[in-house]
C-alpha cells in the first residue's frame, strides 16, 4: 500500500503545479463527515468536498440510487435519446427555485458551465452583451468565468486576455468598511461613465461569497440590486453553486432576502458529489435560445440525475436545512467565545449563514490586518490533529466552515474542539 509521502511524490510528477492541493492527505475511504486516509488516519472534513456533500460521503439513499440508474444505463446522452430521470430532475428544480412564475431548467456537468450557460441564456433573452458581477465573487475557471472573478490571484493571474462587456463593482463588504450605499453608487458611477444600463443584459451575485471570503449580501442591498434590475430591464442572476441544497440553513440562500432571480446556479451539493449543475430560470428567459444553442454531451448525465432525485429526498426526509441552523449555531456560538479571548486577539470576524460560516482571522482586532501565514499555519496544524479545513477570502485569511449537513452535534463539537486547539498552537507559534 502506498503512503502519502509516495503518492504526493507521484502527483507532483504526474499533475500540473497548476492543480493546487489544499493537503497533502490522500482519501481512502470516507464515510458521512469522516475520511481515513492511504495511512490510516481518521480526519473529521469540515469541507464537504468544497460544499458539495451536503448529504454526508456515501448515503445510503444516494448509494443506492446510483447503483439501480448503473443497471438501467450510464449514459446516451439527452440531447440524443432523451430520459425521464433528467425531466424529472428539472420538473423538481423549476418548483423550488427561487424563480419567479414558470421556470424551465438546463442541466450540464458543472459549476463552471453553469454560469457559462446563464450568461448565454441572458444575452440571447436581452439581446445585450454586457455582464456585472462583484469584487471577491467567484464564477468558475472558464474564460467567461474568469472574466467575471472578483479575484486575481490564484484564478486569473497569466490567463487573460478576458471577454469583453463584463464589469466589475463594489461589493457590500460590512466588515471591510462597504456598505450597500456605495455598492449603489459603484453601480451608478459604471452607468454613467462606462456602460449604459441597457447595453447591460445581467448582473451576477453571490448570496453568500464564496471564494470571496463567505461575505454574506446585506439584505437591502439583494433588495436594492433586485430593483435596479426590474428598473432597467437587466436580468437579475443568482450565483447558489455553493450555497445551495440547504447550505445557508434555507434550501437556497436567495430565500433569505424575500426576492427572486430571473436566473440561478446550481451545482456543488446538486447530486452529492457527482458531477451535475443546473441553470434554472424563468421560462421565457430559458426558452430564448435557438434549439442546439444549449447542451453539452455529457450534461444531465443520467447517474448524476438519479444521485440528485435521492439528495432532494434526503434534504426534505432528514430537514437538513434544520440541520444546517443547528450545526451553523454550534460553529458560530464556538468562533464568538474564540474571538471574545483576549488571549487569541486575531478573530477579526465571525459571519455567515445556517452551517456557511466563517472566521476572518487578522493580526490583532484594533488593525485589522490580514494574517494570511496565521490562516496557513491554522489549517496544518488541523490537519495535523486530524481534522480538514478549508480557507478563502480575497488575502487568504479566513477559514471557512462547510460540514457536511448530517454530521451529529458530537461530531461537530470534535471538530471544533481541534479547530480551537490548533487556533491556539498556530498563535503561540507566531508568538
Amino acid at each position: 500500500m502506498a503512503t502519502s509521502v509516495e503518492l504526493q511524490a507521484r502527483r507532483v510528477a504526474a499533475v500540473p503545479r497548476g492543480v493546487g492541493n489544499v493537503t497533502q492527505i490522500f482519501a481512502k475511504t470516507a464515510k458521512n463527515a469522516e475520511i481515513w486516509s492511504e495511512d490510516g488516519k481518521r480526519y473529521i472534513d469540515f469541507g464537504a468536498g468544497i460544499a458539495v456533500v451536503n448529504t454526508g460521503h456515501q448515503h445510503p439513499r444516494l448509494v443506492a440510487a446510483i447503483q439501480e440508474q448503473l443497471k438501467a444505463f450510464s449514459h446516451v446522452c439527452f440531447q440524443v435519446t432523451p430520459y425521464e430521470n433528467y425531466v424529472s430532475l428539472a420538473e423538481r428544480l423549476n418548483a423550488i427555485a427561487p424563480i419567479p412564475g414558470p421556470a424551465k431548467t438546463m442541466l450540464a456537468s458543472t459549476g463552471a458551465e453553469a454560469v457559462e450557460n446563464a450568461v448565454k441564456v441572458a444575452r440571447a433573452f436581452t439581446g445585450r452583451s454586457g455582464i456585472i458581477s462583484f469584487a471577491g465573487g467567484f464564477h468558475g475557471r472558464t474564460h467567461m468565468g474568469m472574466a467575471l472573478t472578483g479575484k486575481v490571484v490564484p484564478y486569473k493571474k497569466g490567463f487573460g486576455p478576458f471577454p469583453s462587456d463584463v464589469y466589475n463593482v463594489e461589493f457590500p463588504n460590512l466588515y471591510h468598511g462597504g456598505s450597500t450605499e456605495q455598492s449603489i453608487r459603484s453601480l451608478k458611477s459604471l452607468f454613467k461613465h462606462t456602460a449604459d444600463p441597457s447595453s447591460i443584459a445581467a448582473i451576477i451575485i453571490e448570496p453568500v461569497q464564496g471564494e470571496g471570503g463567505f461575505n454574506v449580501v446585506p439584505k437591502d442591498f439583494m433588495v436594492a440590486l433586485r430593483k435596479l434590475c426590474d428598473d432597467n430591464g437587466i436580468l437579475l442572476i443568482a450565483d447558489e453553486i455553493q450555497t445551495g441544497f440547504a447550505r445557508t440553513g434555507k434550501l437556497f440562500a436567495m430565500e433569505h432576502y424575500g426576492v427572486k432571480a430571473d436566473v440561478v446556479t446550481m451545482a456543488k451539493g446538486l447530486a452529492g458529489g457527482l458531477p451535475l449543475s443546473a441553470i434554472v430560470g424563468r421560462a421565457d428567459v430559458m426558452d430564448a435560445s435557438n434549439p442546439g444553442g444549449l447542451g453539452g454531451t455529457y450534461a444531465g448525465n443520467p447517474i448524476a440525475c438519479a444521485a440528485a432525485h435521492a439528495v432532494l429526498d434526503v434534504i426534505n426526509e432528514e430537514k437538513l436545512c434544520d440541520r444546517a441552523n443547528a450545526i451553523g449555531k454550534i460553529i458560530m456560538d464556538r468562533c464568538a467565545s474564540l474571538q471574545s479571548n483576549s488571549n487569541l486577539n486575531c478573530i477579526g470576524d465571525v459571519r455567515g449563514l445556517g452551517a456557511m460560516c466563517a472566521v476572518e482571522l487578522v493580526k490583532d482586532k484594533a488593525s485589522g490586518e490580514p494574517a494570511p501565514e496565521l490562516t496557513a499555519a491554522l489549517l496544518k496544524a488541523a490537519n495535523e490533529r486530524g481534522l480538514i479545513l478549508l480557507s478563502c477570502g480575497t488575502y487568504g485569511n479566513v477559514v471557512r466552515f462547510l460540514v457536511p449537513l448530517t454530521a451529529s452535534d458530537e461530531l461537530v463539537r470534535e471538530g471544533m474542539d481541534v479547530f480551537e486547539a490548533a487556533l491556539t498552537d498556530a498563535v503561540a507559534r507566531a508568538a
